[in-house]
């Protein structure tokens, strides 16, 4: 099973730019089509928060639009620049989404279980899970003991060190460290908000920040340092779960130059 992660679209309404400088929704284009060259294609796509960028009706229509090309079903939790009604509208006949309340899921497929999570305070940049979010997180985990599973959730459970990202971090984290103890099922976290990729254990499970096909926040590990972005090279992530492993992969979106090959038609190493 082959699965795509993408993250931070931040789509907007249509012809506006994200801080006044980030073709969001050229990026996501950009990103869509390449997804569209994999041979072979995801199973499933996955976005793991902030599709749009206010929260507006008109930007999950305009999000709805762009990702129409994708064959593949798509699993979404909410970040926290996403409104949960106007989300769960936009998304509600796919019919994984809860009709109230927290946006959170289970969703069997293939040989694996999809957990979504929804880490989103309303109103706040930072994200919280609260007792009743893990405990409903500990149940739907050990109602499938053997069943490998991932979790999507938006903010991280773990500290980056990039300071002006930890301080919007998640609450909650060492009560969902606990939950991951117990239930070795959870193959992977897999996770957004930092737009860059970043990966730690918590728990004693791989948990995983996925960049952004558009731009990434920028590596300053100076505890005070500015809240800023770089246009880096966009990117997602390909999960491959085969022969009972998961394997992930960093895909940079562009027209790089390559493939080259190693070898000449010889045989030899090219020297």
């Amino acid at each position: 099973m082959l699965i795509a992660q993408i993250t931070d679209t931040h789509i907007k309404l249509p012809g506006k730019l994200a801080y006044q400088q980030v073709d969001t929704a050229r990026m996501l284009r950009d990103c869509i089509g390449e997804l569209l060259t994999i041979d072979p294609q995801p199973d499933l796509v996955v976005h793991t928060g902030d599709l749009v960028d206010f929260g507006l009706p008109e930007e999950y229509e305009h999000l709805k639009s762009i990702l129409t090309p994708l064959t593949a079903p798509i699993l979404a939790v909410p970040g926290n620049h996403d409104a949960r009604e106007a989300m769960h509208k936009a998304f509600a006949a796919e019919g994984y989404l809860p009709s109230h309340g927290f946006l959170q899921f289970a969703v069997e497929l293939g040989p694996l279980c999809i957990v979504g999570l929804d880490t989103v305070v309303s109103g706040q940049g930072g994200g919280e899970l609260c007792a009743e979010r893990l405990a409903w997180l500990d149940a739907t985990l050990s109602e499938r003991p053997h069943r490998p599973t991932l979790v999507l959730m938006h903010h991280p459970p773990f500290l980056t060190g990039i300071g002006h990202m930890d301080s919007i971090g998640l609450a909650g984290r060492d009560g969902f460290a606990a939950v991951m103890c117990r239930h070795a099922q959870v193959q992977a976290i897999l996770c957004g908000h930092v737009h860059r990729p970043t990966y730690a254990l918590v728990g004693g499970r791989r948990a995983m920040i996925c960049p952004s096909p558009a731009h990434q926040v920028a590596l300053d590990l100076r505890g005070e340092g500015p809240s800023a972005f770089r246009l880096e090279p966009p990117g997602y992530m390909l999960h491959h779960w085969q022969g009972g492993q998961l394997v992930s992969h960093v895909a940079v979106v562009g027209n790089w130059p390559g493939p080259f090959p190693f070898f000449a038609a010889s045989g030899q190493l090219i020297d």
